[in-house]
């Protein structure tokens, strides 16, 4: 698979399945979807993520080393952090602490 029409969709269908209280990041699912240098594309889908049903948990979906890189594209400044913390992740300065325990790659828990 590869970056292609269906792109967002299936980045979209990736991100529904990230477990509650985990998160993972734009390069693991564009590994996972077969587009190892598509990160940057995973992150325009969360951009558009806002709008689709059933609901994107994009809040979960965070940079290669646990930052909130996409937290400004969340209604308020505190909103990405806010609603990691209700799931129980813990996030100081803007990045995630025990990223490598929370932390949830598809490539090893979900198969093409």
């Amino acid at each position: 698979m590869a970056i292609g029409p269906d792109f967002f969709k299936d980045v979209y269908d990736v991100v529904r399945l990230v477990p509650f209280g985990r998160v993972t990041s734009y390069g693991a699912i564009a590994a996972y979807l077969g587009a190892k240098s598509g990160a940057r594309m995973v992150g325009y889908a969360m951009n558009a993520a806002h709008a689709e049903l059933p609901y994107v948990p994009a809040h979960r979906v965070v940079n290669r080393n646990g930052m909130l890189s996409g937290k400004h594209h969340f209604g308020s400044p505190d909103a990405m952090q806010i609603l990691l913390e209700k799931e129980g992740i813990k996030v100081e300065n803007d990045q995630v602490l025990d990223f490598e325990k929370v932390f949830w790659d598809p490539n090893l828990h979900l198969s093409l």
